[in-house]
């Protein structure tokens, strides 16, 4: 491994030179296909510390769906449910390693902002997981190795130039990193704060009951919000993210954002949306446009007269709002992760919307007492942390 590599260009293709370099020792990493370029980087190092440390927390194998540097899904390898297999297009694989299940999973969470995404696996691609990503539009992996047939497989993608990146997984980085804005360096202390059970020490509502199932998704949504470009905050559910709203300047719009997704995530289970009788030949991002499109408020788009015979074998009936609201209202056991305290109960209220029965934050507002009355009024569970997670 040398200690440098060329890149074409940087962030946009007037930024030339550019390159990725250690200032001491070799890198930690090799290509094994494609040329990788400045942004697939920075999505492959932020999402690789992703799933390592989601994988110590939890013993189990992590993937992690990437775009423009913050993960638009992060999961581990629980087994999939039959819906879960229909609505991630993944009912006619054979073969589903807890691997594979973890990066369905991450994939799953926001179908339409994973395209073109670069992904993260904690362990060795194996060929279940390698089969999987062949059929997905994606720019690129980084795992800490490739079974030979996975590697073959992947390589055979993008008619032979998929990015395909190996990382030494024992690579401990300096303790101290450095970044340069306008020709001025900025110097920090990683962020080497480890999220476990510690961070339930300090549970501020009168409903104190956390299961260990909810234990693992806070803790999953913290290390996802470790990662993800601030303001943000994370719906998590089984196991992996059911949303993630990342970069917003207002924290009741990262609320928002990501509730939205996740109300987008369990309508896709509706058994109106299983049943959408697709065309043959709707390929499977035409699809999960579709299926957008028809959970929206614009699902004319795809049901107009003019229209719906392009995705549809026959028409389908509409998604009603009052089904809509009706099948929404019977989500629980959902929960939500914020990367900074909330400052108003609006953030609570909204999280409840969307089946929201546990909490974590760092707490701090001068408003906390107000933020506790609604989570007790809606009899939410929420534990302060008293740290903070931006990322920049």
């Amino acid at each position: 491994m040398s200690n440098e590599l060329l890149l074409k260009y940087g962030c946009n293709p007037n930024q030339v030179p550019a390159k990725i370099f250690c200032k001491a020792g070799a890198l930690p990493l090799r290509v094994r296909n494609g040329r990788p370029g400045y942004i697939n980087f920075l999505d492959a190092l932020n999402s690789w510390q992703l799933v390592k440390e989601l994988k110590a927390a939890t013993g189990m194998p992590a993937a992690a769906s990437f775009k423009h540097v913050s993960p638009a899904g992060a999961a581990i390898g629980r087994p999939l449910s039959d819906d879960l297999k229909r609505i991630y297009f993944v009912e006619d694989l054979d073969e589903l390693s807890p691997l594979a299940c973890a990066y369905a999973r991450a994939r799953g969470t926001d179908r339409m902002s994973s395209f073109g995404d670069w992904i993260a696996l904690s362990d060795v691609c194996d060929r279940a997981t390698a089969l999987l990503i062949k059929r997905e539009v994606s720019d690129g992996i980084i795992a800490p190795g490739y079974d030979d047939d996975a590697l073959e497989i992947l390589k055979s993608k993008r008619k032979g130039g998929y990015n395909i990146v190996e990382i030494d997984p024992d690579y401990q980085p300096d303790p101290v990193e450095h970044k340069d804005v306008f020709g001025i360096t900025f110097e920090q202390g990683r962020n080497e704060l480890k999220i476990d059970d510690s961070c339930f020490a300090n549970i501020v509502t009168a409903n104190k009951t956390l299961p260990d199932s909810a234990k693992t998704d806070l803790i999953l949504s913290l290390i996802t919000l470790k990662y993800t470009q601030s303001n943000s905050v994370c719906y998590a559910k089984d196991g992996q993210t059911i949303g993630v709203g990342a970069g917003q300047q207002s924290r009741i719009h990262c609320t928002r954002l990501a509730g939205n997704k996740a109300d987008i995530w369990h309508l896709r289970q509706h058994p109106k949306v299983l049943a959408l009788p697709f065309a043959d030949t709707l390929g499977r991002p035409d699809r999960d446009n579709a299926i957008d499109v028809y959970i929206s408020d614009e699902s004319d788009d795809v049901l107009g007269d003019a229209v719906w015979q392009q995705y549809f074998k026959t028409r389908p009936e509409p998604l009603t709002a009052e089904e809509k609201r009706a099948y929404l209202a019977q989500v629980k056991g959902v929960s939500l992760g914020s990367d900074a305290f909330f400052p108003f109960g609006d953030n609570i209220k909204r999280a409840y919307r969307s089946g929201v029965q546990y909490v974590i934050q760092p707490g701090g507002s001068i408003r906390d007492d107000l933020v506790i009355a609604d989570a007790d009024r809606f009899g939410m569970v929420m534990a302060f942390t008293g740290i903070r997670l931006f990322h920049h």
